[in-house]
Formats: structure tokens, sequence, C-alpha cells
């Protein structure tokens, strides 16, 4: 059946209302996020954030020519901080080398092409990729994550075994190519996902329980 995500998304926005995201105070903030948000929480990601705002290293510049036991030791709170150091090195280098560490020359390629080179940058796959053309670009680049996994699967829109691309590619064959939209949907099933949508799910109260198919959620119950 093909999933009706526009009655989805008025659900969602109806209950929810607007959840103003990306957190970040600009684009190249917004980059860093994306990367230092890899497997932790937002929570800790905002404090390594703020310990590099506070050695005003949040510029392309500044913080590619940081040394990198200082980009480790201030990114630490956000865990895994060694790897993750280097995943943001490897991705100011490609700035710096492709575009002369300009995000207004980058974001001046085409969607496709800087997709490609974002993937290209050893350490960011296709959500962080897609995170920072939405988020930081502003381009109509659809997010995918656990959480629109599970609940595209639950309600029998998609198969369970789903890879990132098909996902992506139903909400993009059934949404505008709009990119306040998908910073909005996104940000919803976050929202849906953490309050019902668990891994052992909380349907009671659910704006989306009577889009269940009969018998209740489809699928595992912890995925």
């Amino acid at each position: 059946m093909s999933p009706p995500l526009i009655e989805v998304y008025d659900r969602l926005l109806k209950r929810y209302g607007p959840q103003a995201w990306w957190p970040g105070q600009t684009p190249f903030e917004v980059m860093v996020g994306a990367i230092l948000v890899q497997n932790t929480n937002w929570r800790n990601v905002e404090r390594a954030i703020e310990n590099l705002r506070e050695e005003g290293l949040l510029t392309p510049n500044a913080l590619y020519q940081a040394s990198s036991g200082d980009l480790e030791e201030l990114i630490r709170p956000a865990g895994y901080f060694r790897v993750k150091a280097k995943r943001l090195r490897n991705l100011l280098t490609w700035l710096h080398d492709r575009y002369d560490g300009s995000l207004e020359a980058m974001f001046e390629t085409s969607v496709d092409t800087l997709r490609e080179e974002l993937l290209a940058v050893h350490g960011i796959g296709p959500e962080t990729a897609d995170a920072i053309l939405l988020y930081a670009g502003g381009m109509p680049v659809f997010v995918v994550d656990a959480y629109a996994h599970r609940v595209l699967a639950r309600h029998g829109w998609i198969d369970a075994d789903a890879d990132y691309y098909r996902i992506q590619e139903v909400f993009v064959e059934s949404l505008p190519a709009d990119a306040v939209m998908f910073n909005e949907y996104h940000a919803l099933l976050v929202r849906v996902g953490k309050e019902h949508c668990k891994p052992t799910p909380l349907c009671e109260g659910c704006p989306l329980c009577e889009l269940l198919p009969e018998g209740g959620p489809l699928g595992r119950e912890d995925f």
C-alpha cells in the first residue's frame, strides 16, 4: 500500500507543533554537530560544541588549524572522540582543499554533486551527508534515521529490511521537494519515535495509531 505520508505529517504537526530543528547557531556548527552526534545523544554534543565555541573554534578556518590533540580533548564529551576528531579533520581537509574553506562556495554546488563529494569523505555516511545538506545547506534532501524506518515498517509502508535509500525514495516520491517540510518531517518522526514508536511500541495515544494495520504494529519490537 502507498504510505499516506502527507496525512502522517499533518497528524504529527497537529499533535506536536513545529520542532525548530536543527540546533545550531550557524551552518558550520550544524555540520560539526552532524559528525559529533554519531552514536551519541544531543546533550553530549552540546557540551562538545560549547567547548569549541569557548575556544573560538567554530569557524572552518579556526577548526582546520586546531591541533588534533586539542580537537580530541574539546570534543571528548561527545564520545568516540578520537574517531570523531579524525572524521572532523577529514571533513575540514576536504572543505579546505575543495572549496577553500568556504561554505558559501560549497553550497553553490548542485545537491547531487555535493552529496557524492560528502559521501567520499571518510567517516561520512548517507545520514550524516544528508543532514549536512538539509540542515546546514537548506537543500531539499530527506534525512532517514532509525525512527523513520521504525515508523514506516510498523505501519506496513516499507519492508522491515528496507535500506536507507529505499526509505528515502518512499518519502521523496510521496512529498513535494520542500526543504522546510523535510526538515520539520524528520524532526517530527524523531519526536513520535521517542514518545511512542520506541523499540517496544507504546501505541496508545500515538497520533499515528489509527493508521496501523489491523492487528497492530508490524515487525520486530526491538528494531
